[in-house]
């Protein structure tokens, strides 16, 4: 696969990726004349996703809309300039602005493990203004924009924002029922990113959200519960190999434990 390239995984969605250590993919959907970017990858990775937009749409196409899944630096780093470059805004889930706006009280309160006790100390440790000054840097300002999940998709008639929660607090997953496709960002992905050797060796398989940067465990049950109950043909996750074909939504229910008559 070619690193710029976007591949078809279904009807008008396109994957870039998986990429780099954490496998990491970005998505691309058309949807009748328009399209969306749904994640932006890490910060570096704005002119990649640029050149596969160019390729899949042509050099004069502008996205409807940039939908993120939750707003971590490895789905919402390119966010911001791209908006810029492609005059769009930045949708989520109202539960995610905090985070995506630098809020750093909304950061302690949905901190991971990971967060709790190295990133949200050494932030603590940097002082108030250098900390304000670099959460500024980080923050999407008025490029971010908020939808209610029940409300539709901002620039993808047809489809559905599931909320799941537990990652982080607004992260939502997206939905084509007509043909049960599902992008579920890292409600579930397909590497298994919970085990050092793991995400080391690149394994694929499902798993939940990496522990360590994940907000509430509790709420992640649910949410995989709830993406199961979907029955999806196509799992596009955040990372690793998209899922396609008659067994994926045997598979993901047997991974979130549901009874074959529920």
């Amino acid at each position: 696969m070619v690193a710029d390239v976007a591949w078809e995984i279904a009807p008008d969605l396109f994957a870039l990726g998986p990429s780099g250590l954490t496998q990491t993919n970005v998505y691309f959907v058309r949807s009748g004349s328009s399209w969306v970017v749904i994640d932006a990858g890490w910060a570096k990775d704005a002119s990649r996703i640029e050149r596969a937009a160019c390729s899949l749409f042509g050099a004069d196409s502008r996205p409807s809309a940039i939908l993120l899944t939750h707003c971590h630096p490895d789905h919402a780093g390119s966010a911001l300039s791209l908006a810029r470059a492609w005059g769009c805004a930045v949708h989520m889930h109202p539960d995610e602005l905090p985070i995506a706006t630098a809020d750093f009280a909304a950061m302690v309160a949905s901190a991971g493990p990971l967060d709790r006790y190295v990133i949200l100390p050494l932030m603590r440790a940097m002082g108030r203004r250098r900390r304000e000054a670099v959460l500024a840097r980080s923050s999407l300002g008025d490029a971010a924009s908020t939808f209610e999940a029940g409300a539709g998709v901002p620039g993808l008639a047809g489809w559905e924002a599931i909320p799941t929660p537990g990652h982080t607090p607004g992260h939502v997953s997206y939905f084509r029922p007509s043909d049960r496709v599902l992008i579920s960002g890292d409600a579930l992905v397909t590497l298994k990113v919970n085990s050092w050797a793991g995400l080391l060796l690149q394994r694929p398989g499902l798993s939940g959200p990496p522990w360590y940067t994940t907000w509430s465990p509790r709420a992640t049950k649910e949410s995989i519960e709830r993406l199961a109950r979907l029955e999806p043909t196509v799992l596009a996750s955040g990372h690793g190999q998209p899922m396609t074909g008659a067994g994926t939504a045997e598979a993901l229910s047997a991974y979130a434990g549901l009874a074959p008559d529920r």
